[in-house]
């Protein structure tokens, strides 16, 4: 399993957008193959700064849904409100 984090920071002015946008498309994110867990995290000291943190099957379904077109819709939508570039990992874990 890949766990995936994706730090954002938003402008602040698009803070409550990102949320209606991610709020509403959770859903259709955690359908997707290999997908099975999907949080959106904000930052306790800077309200701009979000994480999304997935859980993937794999590297491959990761990929999947990083090329389909909801990804690519998704991402233009976001992109135009980021305060700065955004930073991702893919991870797994090392210990149990």
């Amino acid at each position: 399993m890949i766990i995936r984090f994706v730090k954002l920071e938003i402008l602040p002015q698009n803070i409550d957008d990102f949320k209606n946008l991610t709020s509403g498309e959770k859903d259709e994110i955690i359908a997707f193959p290999g997908c099975s867990h999907l949080e959106i995290l904000q930052d306790v000291s800077n309200p701009s700064v979000f994480f999304t943190v997935s859980h993937w099957c794999s590297e491959d379904d990761l990929n999947h849904y990083r090329n389909s077109f909801f990804f690519q819709g998704n991402w233009k939508k976001v992109k135009q409100w980021f305060a700065a570039k955004p930073e991702a990992w893919s991870l797994f874990k090392a210990v149990e």
